[in-house]
């Protein structure tokens, strides 16, 4: 299976984030919380699954961890935290996901794949881009979960889903991705 997106983000992105870096601090706090939130949700949704529900408490700390970090830049900067806002990018990849409880399963895993890796390609590139040394270790520090998460999903797949076509439906997901990366506006957020 190739485990790369199909397209890289662009420059334009970069700088975008980079000429209001408070905004996206503000979007990236949200973005943890939320991440946080919908692990504890698939968990919920599959308590017959031990080794799912395990990962995902698991990772529902971890992401916790790093919305206290963010919200913590957010404050020492003296930047106020944002109310959520809906995220397209996140939206249009859920509507890929099929019902059917085996279905679901599969597409949500391979979905949150999808998006963990392309966060985990975004904040490094952040990390390089960043004079601040604080915040670029932080953000080389958040990639790495980041490149972690994502093959947690993947290999989640595998061992919970083990009659699908797991390599057939990440590269239908991969090219939705691309579509939807391609099409959205570019803002000072991670999506």
């Amino acid at each position: 299976m190739d485990s790369t997106l199909a397209v890289a983000t662009g420059d334009r992105w970069l700088q975008t984030v980079l000429a209001d870096f408070p905004s996206f601090l503000q979007d990236h706090a949200s973005c943890e919380r939320k991440a946080s939130g919908a692990a504890l949700s698939l968990a919920a949704h599959y308590p017959d699954r031990p080794a799912l529900v395990d990962a995902m408490a698991n990772l529902a700390v971890e992401e916790l961890g790093h919305y206290r970090d963010v919200i913590r830049l957010l404050i020492d900067r003296g930047i106020q935290p944002a109310p959520d806002t809906r995220d397209a990018y996140v939206n249009a990849l859920s509507a890929v996901v099929r019902g059917g409880r085996d279905n679901y399963l599969v597409d949500r895993l391979l979905v949150a794949s999808v998006i963990e890796c392309r966060g985990q390609e975004r904040f490094s590139m952040i990390a390089h881009a960043l004079e601040d040394d604080h915040l670029a270790r932080f953000y080389r520090r958040i990639a790495a979960s980041e490149d972690r998460h994502w093959q947690l999903f993947l290999e989640l797949a595998h061992h919970e889903c083990p009659d699908a076509d797991i390599d057939g439906r990440w590269e239908e997901i991969v090219a939705r991705e691309a579509d939807v990366v391609q099409s959205l506006k570019l803002r000072p957020a991670l999506h």
